[in-house]
């Protein structure tokens, strides 16, 4: 039996529930207590306010998800009716649990407030939640109280979180009590039924459809502990399965190891560098989700939690030369995802590398196009750049030889369908009606436009697109020759020199001092200073004056914020450091540019943008930084404005730092000769000192020191080199 759902509204509770406090009570303690706290393990993530309640406010973003799904849509805890007091909450360091300190805020029969310690603790593993609540008495009486856990299920979709509307929803099911446990359903309009499986360890003295009570009774110093275990299933995923309290710790400590031992660590005597350093590397191994075809970082929580190509790309290669086998997961997903056929409404083409994927309701009744879309343009050329450093950092000439069919489809894409009209660059216009207009990395529909704002028409060719198109051309031809494919080395070398000089004619502002944004259908330049112009360096694409040229103009005011590098000048027509493409501070759009000014030897522009993005990592919570903030100029004591929807953390936002030490290092790792490179080392003014440890290269390790000494640094192996070598220029 089943009950239509029109909004997602549960039924009043049975009779005997404990009357719930007044709702605008309930408001103002939300309002006044705003920290947020999440927690993610594969699919599934965990969104909550700081006393570890799930508990619908304003943003209507809290909740337990899993594929896309909100699972729980109220999770509330409460001691004889009330919300407790908290006294402190925090994700511990490895985001591996949440940790919440509370206490009964009233006095009760015979004991006062503030006696009874409540701790709160949460961890995920694959589609289950683990919350355990220890109550400690430490009045000098016996204390007899009752705990309450309050819960419901909307299974909202992530996009209807997001503001979607729907003229349609699925039917709710009717829930299944059992002593100890409890089944909330829903049946989705997809034809699939997704189920939330709650059990309570004690057996509760009343369980209903959406609470469950306990009596407590402690003498001064008792304990008691009492276990919710939550487990998302779905139809379509019969192979979740039921995983005990105790062997979700252990492995959950086991994957915490294995990320640890699989990628270098950097150390250094300034402790907010190693504090940003440990959280970037802590949030990176939490978005990472071990795929069968390995290691994938998600995009971003809440509202990217999936595989992104683009991103998970960018990813890889920011934090190549310290965790390789991060770019191998990505490189083997994506080619099993690529693209083989033509199909319109996912602005699919053959060899097309995969944008996105959603497993949501609403993804698969096509209600939008993503649930497997293929509408960026970047991410094919970007794939093939990716397996050439790849190849380069690990020698791995097996893998790329299985790999290769995935490379050689996406080459034959960029010529065929990327570059349509045959002209040499690589364009984009969708397919799809309802697709993304703009699909470069900055894809608001208001992205792309000339100096008078007027929005570019027609197919248009981004700037660092074409600089991503010659990078993964020089890398296909580097490959094709190791791998014996000696006509096709040749034809992509000679096609990657076509390119750049045609780059260089065609987009070059003199008077702007910068590459043009883009250029339209009509093969118009968009005369726009871009931080896209930066990423040119980043894949070689400029000349060597041109580079030094784009790099001054991205560090004067108009395009330099002082926290970093904005997406457009402040001189532009659309800008405003509120938006999410038209001024706004990226950091790993930062991370790129710092790259590419190394590449060219700038070494004092890249001192200064590490410098401050280093600054603003200072102001954000928990040296996290986010998906982007706000462009506004900096001002002395003031903090970054956060953009406010911006997810944190974000994989390649994360990342940023791993690329910004390899930058300021001139650092290369060479597997293929088994060498470390080093071309004009130098530390930023902040830093006097770097440890780098167990740097992997092939089947041993390197560890380092990096020390400044005067204007120069010293570098020195902390370790045996086990005939690897450190080259320093």
């Amino acid at each position: 039996m089943r009950a239509e759902i029109d909004e997602r509204k549960q039924p009043a509770s049975p009779e005997g529930c404990c009357p719930a406090p007044d709702s605008s009570s309930e408001l103002s303690l939300e309002v006044a207590n705003t920290s947020r706290h999440l927690l993610k393990h594969k699919d599934a993530f965990f969104l909550c306010n700081a006393r570890g309640d799930v508990f619908p406010n304003e943003t209507n973003e809290e909740g337990y998800y899993f594929d896309g799904t909100r699972f729980l849509s109220k999770l509330c805890l409460r001691i004889d009716g009330a919300l407790p007091t908290r006294l402190g909450s925090h994700v511990r360091d490895k985001n591996d649990a949440l940790i919440v300190t509370l206490t009964n805020p009233h006095d009760g029969p015979g004991f006062h407030a503030n006696v009874i310690r409540i701790d709160r603790h949460v961890f995920l593993l694959e589609s289950h939640c683990y919350i355990t609540v220890n109550l400690e008495n430490y009045g000098i009486s016996q204390a007899d109280f009752s705990i309450s856990i309050d819960f419901s299920a909307d299974y909202a979709d992530i996009y209807e979180i997001r503001g979607m509307s729907r003229a349609r929803r699925g039917v709710l099911e009717i829930p299944r009590v059992a002593v100890d446990s409890v089944e909330l359903g829903y049946q989705g309009l997809d034809k699939e039924q997704r189920t939330t499986r709650m059990e309570f360890s004690p057996t509760p003295k009343v369980l209903t459809a959406s609470y469950a009570t306990y009596p407590v009774s402690l003498n001064r110093g008792e304990k008691q502990q009492l276990v919710l275990t939550v487990r998302c299933e779905r139809t379509r995923r019969p192979d979740t399965e039921k995983i005990a309290f105790e062997v979700a710790k252990e492995r959950i400590s086991a994957q915490q190891e294995r990320h640890r031992c699989s990628s270098a660590l950097v150390r250094s005597s300034n402790g907010q560098f190693t504090e940003w350093f440990e959280r970037s590397f802590a949030d990176l191994n939490m978005m990472t989700s071990d795929l069968p075809t390995g290691p994938y970082p998600y995009a971003g929580i809440p509202w990217f939690n999936t595989p992104f190509g683009r991103d998970g790309i960018v990813t890889a290669l920011e934090c190549l030369w310290m965790k390789p086998e991060l770019a191998r997961g990505v490189l083997a997903y994506l080619a099993e995802t690529q693209a083989t056929e033509v199909i319109p409404e996912e602005d699919a083409e053959p060899g097309k590398i995969l944008h996105e994927i959603r497993p949501g309701e609403m993804a698969t009744l096509k209600e939008m196009p993503f649930g497997r879309y293929y509408g960026s343009v970047d991410a094919t050329p970007l794939f093939v750049l990716l397996a050439g450093a790849y190849y380069e950092r690990t020698g791995d000439i097996n893998f790329m030889r299985s790999l290769w069919p995935s490379i050689h489809a996406a080459l034959a894409w960029m010529e065929k369908y990327g570059d349509s009209d045959g002209d040499g660059f690589i364009e984009y216009k969708r397919q799809s009606p309802n697709g993304l207009i703009h699909q470069g990395w900055k894809d608001s529909d208001d992205a792309i436009f000339h100096a008078d704002g007027s929005p570019a028409q027609g197919a248009l060719a981004v700037c660092e697109v074409q600089g991503y198109a010659y990078g993964a051309l020089r890398a296909g031809a580097i490959l094709a020759e190791h791998l014996g494919h000696f006509s096709d080395c040749e034809i992509l070398t000679g096609r990657a020199e076509t390119l750049y000089q045609q780059f260089n004619e065609s987009f070059w502002c003199e008077e702007l001092n910068t590459y043009g944004l883009a250029l339209d259908g009509n093969k118009r330049v968009c005369r726009v200073k871009s931080s896209n112009a930066g990423q040119c360096l980043f894949s070689g694409i400029a000349t060597p004056d041109r580079a030094r040229r784009v790099a001054d103009t991205l560090l004067a005011p108009d395009s330099y914020s002082g926290w970093g590098v904005r997406t457009i000048a402040s001189t532009s027509a659309r800008f405003n450091p509120m938006s999410y493409h038209n001024g706004s501070v990226w950091p790993h759009d930062n991370g790129l540019i710092a790259f590419g000014m190394a590449r060219y030897g700038l070494t004092q522009h890249v001192s200064r943008l590490f410098e401050d993005i280093f600054a603003s990592v200072t102001y954000f919570d928990r040296y996290r930084l986010p998906e982007l903030f706000c462009g506004f100029e900096r001002e002395a004591g003031v903090a970054p404005a956060l953009y406010p929807v911006a997810c944190a953390p974000q994989s390649w936002s994360a990342a940023s730092i791993f690329l910004l030490i390899q930058a300021c290092l001139g650092l290369k790792v060479d597997g293929i000769s088994k060498q470390i490179t080093l071309t004009h080392p130098m530390l930023p003014a902040s830093l006097v000192d770097l440890q780098i440890e167990n740097l992997i290269l092939g089947t041993t390790s390197v560890s380092f020191e990096i020390r400044g000494h005067g204007s120069d640094v010293h570098v020195r192996p902390t370790a045996d080199l086990k005939g690897c070598s450190i080259l320093r220029y």
